[in-house]
C-alpha cells in the first residue's frame, strides 16, 4: 500500500481519487437496465423467466419460479448444525437490535381543543434481494439476514426475497435456512434487474411490494434508482469501503487484516488506514502485502489496493478523525488505546467499531446492528437500513371549533399571502358560519 503525509498535495489527490469514484455505470447499463424494467412491467412473468433462464439457469419455469414447502423443507434437512447455530446466534441478535428502534404511535395535546399525533404503521409488502455470488454456491445469507429482521421487527405482513437460482434451478439451501429463519413469506428464483422489476410492479406470480432492500451488482443498483418513488428503497450503494484509525497501540497484523476484509469484495472497494505512526504505517503496508499472497480473492483485493487503498500518516488523531469526517466512510474502525474517547468526535460514519477485537466482520454478520450501510460519502445525511425502512407515519390533527376560531386569522391570512384564496375561504367560511 502507498503511504502518504497527510496533508500534502499527493495525499489530496489520493483522498478525491477515493471521493470522486462513484457507481461506475456507463450510460449503456442505465439503458440496459431499463429496458429490463419495462420489459417486466410489460410482460410479467415470461419476461422474468426468459431473462432467468438466459443468465442463471434454463430450468426454472414460470411453475418453478417461486420455491415450493416442499424445497425450503428439503433444505432445511441439508444444512449442517454448526451453520445453523451460528444463524441462530445472529438472528437472535440481530432481533434484539432491531427491537430497540421500533417506534410507538403518539398523541399530544399542545394547546386547549387541539389535538395532534402520529400513527406508525408498517408497509403492507417488503421485498429483499440477495445476490447469487459465483452461482449461488456462496450464499450470502447475512444479506437476507439483514433485510428481514428489521422488515418482520417492524411488523411487514408479507416479505419476498428474490436471489438468483444455481445452475440446476434450485436455490442454495443455506440461503433457504435462512429464509425461513427470518420468516420470509415467498422465495422466488430470479436475479439482477428483473427481480427488482418484478417487485416493484408485481408479475402474475410475484406480489408488487412497498419497499425493496438489499444489495446487489451495478444492474441492481440502477434498478433499484431507477424504481425509487414508485416504491421505497433502502439507498444507492456504492463499493465497500472502510476507514481504520490507529495510534502506535495498534497491531498491524489486525490493521492489514481488516483493510483487506473490505479489499477483497470488489476492485472498486476503498480501504484506508489513518495513523500517527510513521512505524504503524509501515509495518501495516508489509503485512498487507504479506498477507494479501494467501487470500482466495487476492487479484480482485491487489487491485482495490493499487486503485483505492492508502495508508495516510496525520500528525495527530485529531486530524485523522477530521480527515475521516470529510470521507464519511461506510465503515469506520478506531483501534487506538482509548476509542471510547472520540466517540463525540465522529459526526460521518455508517457504523463505527471500537478497539482491537472489534473488526468490521463482526458487525457484518452477528454484533447485532445492521450491516446495510451508506457508503461514499453518503454517511454524512443518510443512515443504515433500519426497522424505519419499512415503517411509514401519518400525522393526526383535530381542532374543536373554540381553538379553530382562536386561529382561523392566522390561517386565513398565510393563505392569502400565498395566493391561496380557496384555502382561505375553506377557513373563512367556517369562521363565519
Amino acid at each position: 500500500m502507498q503511504i502518504y503525509t497527510y496533508p500534502s498535495d499527493p495525499a489530496e489527490k489520493r483522498v478525491k481519487q477515493t471521493i470522486e469514484r462513484g457507481l461506475g455505470f456507463t450510460r449503456e447499463d442505465h439503458d440496459a437496465v431499463e429496458a429490463y424494467l419495462a420489459d417486466v412491467k410489460e410482460r410479467g412473468d415470461k419476461a422474468l423467466v426468459e431473462y432467468t433462464r438466459k443468465f442463471d439457469s434454463d430450468r426454472v419455469t414460470a411453475a418453478t419460479l417461486k420455491v415450493t414447502p416442499e424445497e425450503m423443507e428439503a433444505a432445511l434437512t441439508r444444512v449442517d448444525a454448526d451453520f445453523t447455530a451460528a444463524l441462530d446466534r445472529s438472528a437472535s441478535q440481530l432481533e434484539y437490535y432491531h427491537a430497540k428502534q421500533r417506534e410507538n404511535s403518539w398523541i399530544d395535546t399542545p394547546r386547549n381543543g387541539v389535538m395532534v399525533g402520529q400513527i406508525v404503521k408498517p408497509v403492507s409488502a417488503a421485498g429483499i434481494y440477495a445476490p447469487g455470488a459465483k452461482g449461488g454456491k456462496t450464499p450470502l445469507v447475512s444479506s437476507v439476514l439483514m433485510g428481514g429482521i428489521p422488515a418482520r421487527v417492524a411488523g411487514v405482513k408479507h416479505i419476498s426475497l428474490m436471489t438468483p437460482p444455481m445452475e440446476d434451478g434450485t436455490i442454495n439451501p443455506y440461503m433457504l435456512a435462512a429464509a425461513h429463519k427470518v420468516g420470509i413469506s415467498s422465495v422466488f428464483k430470479a436475479g439482477s434487474a428483473w427481480a427488482i422489476a418484478a417487485l416493484a410492479y408485481g408479475t402474475e406470480t410475484v406480489p408488487r411490494v412497498d419497499v425493496i432492500v438489499g444489495p446487489g451488482n451495478i444492474y441492481v443498483t440502477l434498478a433499484k434508482k431507477i424504481v425509487s418513488g414508485t416504491v421505497g428503497i433502502d439507498m444507492i450503494a456504492g463499493p465497500s469501503e472502510i476507514l481504520i484509525i490507529a495510534d502506535k497501540t495498534a497491531n498491524p497484523e489486525f490493521l492489514a487484516a481488516d483493510l483487506l476484509s473490505q479489499a477483497e469484495h470488489d476492485i472498486m472497494a476503498s480501504s484506508i488506514l489513518v495513523t500517527d505512526s510513521k512505524e504503524i504505517a509501515e509495518q501495516t503496508a508489509a503485512a498487507v502485502k504479506s498477507q494479501l499472497a494467501h487470500l482466495p480473492r487476492k487479484e480482485i483485493a491487489r487491485q482495490s489496493i493499487e486503485q483505492f487503498g492508502s495508508i495516510m500518516v496525520v500528525p495527530d488523531i485529531e486530524t485523522g478523525i477530521e480527515l475521516s469526517n470529510r470521507l464519511a466512510p461506510e465503515h469506520l474502525e478506531l483501534i487506538v488505546d482509548q476509542p471510547f474517547d472520540y466517540i463525540d468526535r465522529i459526526q460521518n460514519a455508517g457504523a463505527l467499531f471500537l478497539g482491537a477485537y472489534t473488526p468490521e466482520p463482526m458487525g457484518d454478520y452477528i454484533a447485532g446492528p445492521n450491516h446495510v450501510l451508506p457508503t461514499a460519502g453518503t454517511a454524512r445525511f443518510s443512515s443504515a437500513l433500519s426497522v424505519e425502512n419499512f415503517t411509514k407515519k401519518t400525522s393526526l390533527i383535530h381542532y374543536a371549533k373554540a381553538a379553530f376560531d382562536k386561529e382561523a386569522d392566522d390561517v386565513i391570512r398565510l393563505a392569502e399571502t400565498e395566493g391561496l384564496g380557496a384555502h382561505a375561504n375553506s377557513v373563512r367560511i367556517r369562521k363565519q358560519g
